[in-house]
């Protein structure tokens, strides 16, 4: 796989951006640095979305099931030993009695997302349209169902408590910017070539023997492994997880973001990612009220939904292809503007 020097261009854009938002968490107070660590976290989840849906053109329901999956899997595996048996009797002696570090529980909650998706995928990759959106949209339900009732493999309905918080700017940083570039390597890979021709006419793709269920699969088993990560890097960094902070909240917040940033970019999913969630902290904060410049804003309960789903809506018709049109960024774009935006100031 050759990557040319402009689409290597292309990749810096977001990766600037992500390194940006770090940055600032470092500078911010502490309170406002778990809105920016959740920005980095949020946008793992919607590059791993992304993976999927942009190249495949498939709306998936179900890749919150992957988060769940990793959250649940990371946080029961770094909870000590000697804990476990009090705050969850009925676990699986292998799981009870086995603990790993902060990392190795990462990879593993790579390993089970991307596990599951390969097994899940195999056969509802060969639905098409919304017959496949409703598919994801049950395995959505049947994971949360699992994870909240059979308590040989978690707390069940209660809050998976005790993980260590071990998620700060720097580890949120380091896992979008690993989802980031695998993404990107898909995106110019044979496969992710195929699946987007796939995507825009599938007719005349499988006329020249792209196999399309195959591709399909490829992207959703990577996107299900993403998925993982972000699931443990969230649960290291809230410290707890129930089976309702990883399901339909989460899953149409993810997707909003997606779709305002714009689907067919990984520009796009990286943009819409931070400035979605971003605006999320904000106005959930407000819901409880926020001093903003001179006033104090209270919002009703609820309201931060509300409010994303109206900018969803007024996306989705004035908007379609998101904030960045579904084009990516290039440094090298971006630097050439910079000397046009001094002179105007200068001429101003």
């Amino acid at each position: 796989m050759r990557i040319s020097r402009k689409a290597l261009l292309e990749l810096g854009a977001p990766a600037l951006l992500l390194v940006a938002v770090m940055v600032v968490a470092e500078l911010v107070s502490v309170g406002s640095q778990q809105d920016f660590i959740s920005a980095l976290v949020n946008a793992t989840i919607v590059i791993a979305l992304w993976v999927f849906i942009g190249n495949s053109g498939v709306i998936s329901f179900g890749h919150i099931s992957f988060v769940a999956l990793g959250a649940f899997a990371a946080g029961l595996m770094t909870i000590e030993t000697i804990v476990k048996p009090n705050v969850m009797p009925d676990l699986f002696p292998f799981l009870q009695h086995h603990s790993v570090g902060n990392v190795p529980s990462l990879v593993l909650a790579a390993l089970i997302g991307g596990i599951v998706a390969l097994v899940l995928g195999a056969p509802l990759m060969r639905l098409s349209g919304l017959s496949a959106s409703i598919a994801t949209f049950a395995v959505l339900g049947i994971t949360n169902n699992v994870l909240t009732y059979w308590e040989k493999i978690g707390p069940g309905a209660q809050t998976l408590s005790l993980v260590p918080e071990t998620t700060g700017p720097f580890q949120a940083l380091v896992g979008a910017l690993i989802a980031l570039v695998i993404a990107f390597a898909y995106q110019h890979s044979r496969s992710g070539r195929l699946l987007r021709a796939a995507r825009e006419d599938p007719h005349a793709a499988r006329s020249i023997g792209v196999r399309i269920e195959r591709h399909r699969l490829v992207a959703f088993t990577i996107s299900g492994a993403l998925a993982g990560l972000a699931g443990g890097l969230l649960v290291h960094q809230i410290g707890s997880i129930t089976t309702n902070q990883v399901y339909l909240d989460l899953t149409f917040l993810t997707l909003a973001m997606l779709v305002i940033g714009g689907a067919n970019s990984l520009w796009g999913a990286v943009v819409g990612a931070v400035a979605v969630s971003l605006l999320d902290s904000f106005l959930s904060n407000a819901e409880n009220g926020t001093d903003v410049i001179f006033f104090h804003l209270k919002i009703p309960n609820g309201g931060s939904l509300l409010i994303l789903g109206v900018l969803m809506a007024l996306a989705l018709l004035f908007r379609p292809n998101g904030l960045t049109g579904g084009r990516e960024a290039s440094l090298d774009t971006l630097v050439q503007r910079l000397p046009r935006l001094g002179r105007a100031r200068h001429t101003v």
